[in-house]
């Protein structure tokens, strides 16, 4: 397969701008998802090794926080690393932990400055102990921002976050804090990793797959979902703003009618 050419900064600047001039801000999603796949395939087709695709993945992590944050984007969340990853190489797992760790030595200052708040999903105890105290301290330093909030989901499964939190509601019963007629959506919903957030409005995934891949399993029940084949490396600011558009093109009727067609020029 060919490389895919990218176009000119000065051409993707202008489609940018043209963009954003067709998104309501009104009408933003709250909180987007993002899988971000395709680091590999993008490293091969161009004779690098696999890491070298997760590096220039973390590049484009900084840039697609950077832009949510400008058009006002209250929450992203992406999917770093699923508890399925354990199976890769070992080599490459410790290539994937050394680099979060690196993303957070490089621009955390950058993170604190735009007032983003960090959070991570998923079960820290199996990470490296040099690992957990790079994220303590972002999760320490950035506990009270309130600009734009950044969770990480990381050693991370939605099947697995679904199993805690009812083991967590089964001692709660068992103890007799919780009565298990009262145990409702809302209920089950606190005892996730997410608890706090909204559901995600606008789920995005590259690379071309058309899974979700036990990311938020509970959490994506009514969130438009929207695929791109753009390898998560190559995915920029036009790539968010085509589609948060796409996103406000769409009605959401939540199991409901239908209601009149968004408004949205092309």
């Amino acid at each position: 397969m060919p490389t895919r050419r990218e176009a000119p900064s000065s051409t993707k600047d202008a489609e940018y701008q043209r963009l954003v001039q067709l998104i309501e801000p009104a009408r933003l999603p709250r909180h987007v998802a993002i899988i971000m796949d395709g680091n590999g395939r993008w490293a091969r087709e161009r004779g690098l090794p696999r890491v070298a695709g997760h590096r220039a993945g973390v590049e484009a992590l900084r840039g697609v926080v950077r832009t949510a944050g400008e058009l006002g984007v209250p929450v992203l969340t992406v999917y770093a690393f699923s508890t399925e990853n354990w199976k890769r190489p070992r080599h490459e797992i410790d290539a994937l932990m050394n680099l979060i760790v690196e993303y957070l030595r490089k621009y955390l200052d950058e993170l604190c400055s735009n007032q983003v708040h960090i959070r991570v999903l998923g079960d820290l105890d199996p990470l490296p102990a040099p690992i957990r105290r790079q994220v303590d301290l972002a999760l320490e330093r950035t506990r009270d921002h309130r600009r734009m909030t950044l969770a990480v989901a990381w050693n991370y499964g939605g099947r697995a976050d679904i199993v805690k939190a009812v083991r967590q509601l089964a001692r709660e019963v068992a103890a007799g804090r919780v009565d298990p007629e009262a145990i409702d959506e809302a209920c089950l919903g606190r005892h996730l990793d997410t608890a706090g957030l909204p559901d995600p409005d606008l789920l995005i995934r590259c690379s071309g797959e058309l899974r979700i891949s036990n990311f938020l399993l509970w959490e994506l029940a009514y969130t438009e979902l929207w695929f791109t084949p753009v390898y998560w490396p190559d995915f920029d600011r036009v790539h968010l703003a085509e589609a948060i558009l796409e996103y406000q093109r769409r009605r959401r009727r939540f199991g409901g009618l239908e209601g009149p067609d968004p408004v949205v020029p092309c």
